[in-house]
This record gives structure tokens, C-alpha cells and sequence, in this order.
């Protein structure tokens, strides 16, 4: 007696997208999907009153599509075109390639790696950069490549088009910025935008640039925070998409606030990448809207 072959499980995918909002947005999308066979399993959507922006994510499996793939995206490319949609649509399985650029702090770094090992971030880390050989081991025990890229003031241009040789070579998805102690040029974020995110050692607006540990203990605060945000060419100014705090007093020392930061700035950035892979951020003018 022939034994059946084990029916494939069903290929889910993810759908997020933004446009002007108005009547009927939900039903031309839905109808789309109905009419395609796509077995919704997960939606999340949000209206902005303020922009008349709306935002919606969803994802799906083919367990009962009556076209193939391929058609579900040709007809969301034709409706995306007469509704101003901006969209992304991809197979859940085909993760996004992370390159993580770190200089000597590796804190945020070692949570990253932790977190990809232990299969809990959704993205495929390809490689580490750095302006220093520091965390060359802690990179190649995890059996990743490590690019040494040093960098100064005469040749930073140069530096920066290997960097961005690197991310084009690697089909890189998304970088990002684990403690890399450099700023980015205008041209680099440009290129690199929505596409790299920072981890800022303070609780932004508050405290932006360099020591912001020091500023903050100068002014006193009873809480210190790290935020994770989208690069711009504006210096700790792009969309924020987590943010961490903890508690202090005025017995905390900078030091002792540079020691708790670690912990909150692993945490604030582990779950912004987490976020973005899971194609949950979605930008609202400099502000973002998380599905």
C-alpha cells in the first residue's frame, strides 16, 4: 500500500504598507487578498489622524491561494499605483541580510550575535565591520567574517566607499551601528536610508552627540535611557523606533551610569533590529508607527 507524501505546510509572507488614507483602503486591500486566496493569519493597521496617513501590516500563507505568488504581486503593484501605496511585500522565510559596524565597545554587539545564534532575530547576520581589531575574536568564534576597516581624518572618504562597497556586495538589507564610534557622512546616509539604524547611549531629544552619560549626570536626571533610531544626516535625530530606561539616583556615578547603559543600549537596539526584520516599522514622516 503506497504511503501519501506529507503535504508541504503552507509559505507564509508578510505585507506592510502606507498611503493617504480614505474610504475603501481596507476593501480594495482585503477584496485583493480574498480574490487571490490569501489566508490571512495576522493584521495589524493604524490611521493617523494628524498626517491622514494609513498603516498596515499583515501576514499570510498560499494554504488556499488560487494564484500563484507572482500574480498576487503583479495585482498589488497595479493597485498600489492608483492608491499611492508604498509597500513591501516579501516571503517571511527570505530574511533580511544585517550587517552590524561596531568600533571597541561590545556589549550590543554580543546581544546581537547572542540573539542570532539562539534563532531569536529574525535576520541573517552576514558579516561585522570595524574601525578596530577589538572584537575580531568575540566575531569569528560566532563564524562570521570581520572586515578591519581603520578610519581617520585623511582618509574617511576612501573608508567610507569600502564600507558602502560592503553593503552593496553583500546584498545587505539592513546595517547597523552597534556602538560605531563614527559619523556617517550626508552622501552614505542618503543611500542608507531606512535602511540603517543607530543605538544612542541617551534618551532622546535629550542629551544628543558625544558623552551624553556625562551630560546627563551633569543635569541631574533620575533616569537614564538608550534609543535606537533610523540614521539620518541629522546627528541623533532620525525616526526613533525603541527606547530603554532605568531608574537612577543621585548616588550613580557616571561611571556607574555608563555600566547600566550597557545592559538598556543591548536591550533598546536588539529590539529595534528585532522590529525592523519583523517589517513592524513603518515611517510616519520623522516619526515611526509600529504594527
Amino acid at each position: 500500500m503506497a504511503v501519501a507524501a506529507p503535504e508541504s505546510p503552507p509559505r507564509a509572507y508578510v505585507l506592510s504598507f502606507r498611503c493617504p488614507d480614505r474610504l475603501g483602503v481596507v476593501a480594495r486591500y482585503s477584496g485583493l487578498m480574498y480574490d487571490c486566496g490569501a489566508y490571512i493569519t495576522e493584521v495589524s493597521n493604524y490611521s493617523d489622524p494628524v498626517t491622514a496617513m494609513f498603516f498596515l501590516r499583515c501576514v499570510f500563507d498560499d494554504r488556499a491561494m488560487t494564484v500563484p505568488y507572482a500574480e498576487l504581486a503583479r495585482r498589488l503593484e497595479a493597485l498600489a499605483s492608483t492608491m499611492a501605496m508604498d509597500y513591501t511585500l516579501r516571503p517571511v522565510s527570505e530574511r533580511p541580510r544585517v550587517l552590524v559596524a561596531v568600533s571597541r565597545y561590545d556589549h550590543c554587539l554580543s546581544a546581537l550575535l547572542t540573539k542570532w545564534k539562539a534563532g531569536a532575530l529574525p535576520a541573517d547576520i552576514v558579516a561585522v565591520v570595524s574601525n578596530h581589531e577589538d572584537c575580531r575574536r568575540l566575531v569569528e568564534f560566532h563564524g562570521l567574517p570581520y572586515h578591519h576597516l581603520p578610519v581617520s581624518a585623511d582618509n574617511k572618504r576612501e573608508q567610507e566607499a569600502q564600507l558602502h562597497a560592503l553593503v552593496e556586495g553583500q546584498r545587505v538589507d539592513l546595517l547597523v551601528l552597534a556602538r560605531y564610534m563614527q559619523i556617517l557622512s550626508d552622501d552614505l546616509c542618503r543611500r542608507l536610508e531606512g535602511r540603517a539604524i543607530n543605538i544612542h547611549h541617551s534618551f532622546l531629544p535629550g542629551f544628543k552627540g558625544a558623552r551624553p552619560y556625562h551630560q546627563a549626570y551633569e543635569r541631574g536626571v533620575k533616569v537614564i535611557g538608550a534609543t535606537a533610531h533610523y540614521v539620518t544626516s541629522d546627528l541623533d535625530e532620525g525616526p526613533i523606533i525603541a527606547q530603554e530606561v532605568r531608574p537612577i539616583d543621585h548616588q550613580v556615578s557616571v561611571q556607574q551610569m555608563v555600566l547600566y547603559g550597557h545592559d538598556i543600549e543591548a536591550t533598546a537596539l536588539a529590539q529595534a533590529v528585532r522590529l525592523h526584520c519583523e517589517q513592524r516599522v513603518i515611517l510616519n514622516g520623522q516619526r515611526t508607527v509600529i504594527l
